[in-house]
């Protein structure tokens, strides 16, 4: 067991989660996508992978996924019901259910940088998968499955408090005080331009970086001019998607428009030229 360990390479990932596996089969299956596992099959005769591993095969990440997705909603509900006595039921689950979103978790993947440790098909290597957000949150929760399974509660527990909540519960709970949609900035943001009598955000792709499989992308949001005018840039963002890069630009024009130093679109037009004009172009990906 500790040859395929040491031969695994996965040392850096579990300095980032936290915990040294005891058994490390299971986070080698948490990081095994079905197309490899499809493929290992194949390979090995048609045979079908039963439990961790069989004539060599592993099985892929999808039980864990499962299991994971139950421990990530319990060790979420139970710091939340901790630190936030103040929130009733409702309250309570509609914060849960932004630090358990796929977009939430494609991020905390992306901050430990699991996507370099999954393990794929060689069809799917060359296909971006690695990279994708639904693939990267899928395979968080197998990981949270396969902490579970190894350590308990407690190594679960000691991940959720560092990487899934943090400043990112401090931000959820703060919109939901303000009554804001949670995590989604792209509708807040239209609420707020549509309560300040604004028009309409519009988002447009400035520019995209990196290969194929690992794409960049730049997004800048303008409120909605008329007469086919263009309105008043209000920020800019970026994301490994489209989408993810519009939703930053979202949530950094609601900063903007919010702050001190930018009561008006006006405001926040102004101070993203003046970053422009003095080359922070890109903000760093959060």
């Amino acid at each position: 067991m500790g040859e395929v360990h040491a031969e695994s390479g996965f040392h850096e990932l579990e300095m980032a989660l936290g915990h040294k596996f005891s058994c490390p089969e299971l986070l080698i299956c948490a990081l095994t996508h079905r197309s490899l596992a499809h493929e290992l099959a194949q390979a090995d005769g048609g045979i079908q992978a039963v439990g961790n591993m069989r004539a060599g095969v592993p099985e892929d990440n999808e039980r864990l996924e499962f299991l994971g997705d139950a421990v990530l909603g319990l060790v979420v509900a139970e710091a939340l019901y901790a630190t936030h006595p103040e929130c009733r039921e409702g309250e309570l689950t509609r914060l849960r259910s932004g630090l358990v979103s796929r977009q939430h978790m494609a991020q905390v993947a992306e901050t430990i940088g699991l996507g370099k440790h999954l393990r794929l098909s060689r069809g799917e290597e060359h296909s971006g998968l690695r990279y994708k957000s639904t693939i990267l949150s899928n395979s968080m929760e197998a990981v949270m499955g396969a902490l579970y399974l190894d350590g308990g509660l407690e190594p679960a527990r000691a991940f959720v408090r560092s990487q899934v909540m943090g400043e990112a519960a401090e931000r959820l709970a703060s919109e939901l005080r303000s009554g804001a949609a949670l995590g989604n900035y792209k509708s807040a943001l239209q609420e707020f331009l549509q309560a300040a009598r604004a028009g309409a955000p519009v988002y447009r792709v400035k520019s995209e970086s990196g290969p194929d499989h690992h794409k960049r992308f730049l997004v800048e949001v303008r409120t909605k001019g008329e007469a086919g005018e263009r309105g008043e840039p209000l920020a800019r963002g970026t994301g490994h998607t489209k989408k993810l890069a519009e939703q930053d630009a979202a949530r950094r024009a609601l900063e903007l428009l919010k702050g001190a130093d930018a009561n008006t679109v006006e405001d926040a037009a102004l101070q993203l030229e003046t970053e422009i004009d003095t080359a922070v172009e890109e903000p760093s990906v959060p």
